[in-house]
């Protein structure tokens, strides 16, 4: 009857081998999620300022306004004028342009290249500004072109911001 109360010392072997190999796989398993969770978090997003240059690149005259086009959807566009008060010649530009709804939130932030108008013929003609760069001191009528701005859009003029720029 001894071996039923006192535990057999093979009994006792096995339980503690039996012990060892948990803690080993529980220890595995803890060093795998460790090294998944150092290799796999993301890097903190370091924001760059502006180019210096951008405080340069002056926005204005502000007018929306939309059409229909040949397939029959609505395109909305934003007109304004760019000038540019310092010393280089501007060859690229990049707004943030920003719509908000009646609450004063954002509802649509959408960074697009400037784009001048020019007059070939009788029409008018959104080209890049590598195309008909801005020389130190002028304005250029631009354009802006959306197929698609959120319907919960207030209707009131978006922010238009320059947060990049090119110069020569």
């Amino acid at each position: 009857m001894s071996g039923l109360i006192d535990p057999s010392p093979l009994q006792s072997e096995e339980q503690g081998s039996k012990l060892i190999t948990i803690l080993a796989g529980l220890g595995v398993v803890v060093i795998v999620v460790g090294l998944a969770v150092f290799l796999l978090r993301e890097k903190p997003n370091v924001a760059t300022p502006p180019p210096a240059y951008v405080a340069n690149v002056k926005i204005s005259d502000l007018k929306t306004s939309a059409a229909e086009n040949f397939v029959g959807t609505s395109v909305n566009y934003v007109d304004g004028t760019v000038t540019n008060t310092g010393d280089k010649t501007l060859t690229h530009a990049v707004v943030r342009v920003t719509f908000k709804d009646s609450l004063g939130q954002v509802v649509q932030a959408d960074p697009l290249p400037l784009h001048i108008l020019q007059n070939l013929g009788p029409y008018s003609d959104a080209v890049d500004l590598s195309t008909s760069p801005l020389a130190p001191g002028a304005s250029k009528p631009f354009r802006l072109t959306f197929e698609h701005i959120s319907a919960e859009w207030n209707h009131e003029y978006p922010e238009v911001l320059v947060i990049d720029v090119s110069t020569k």
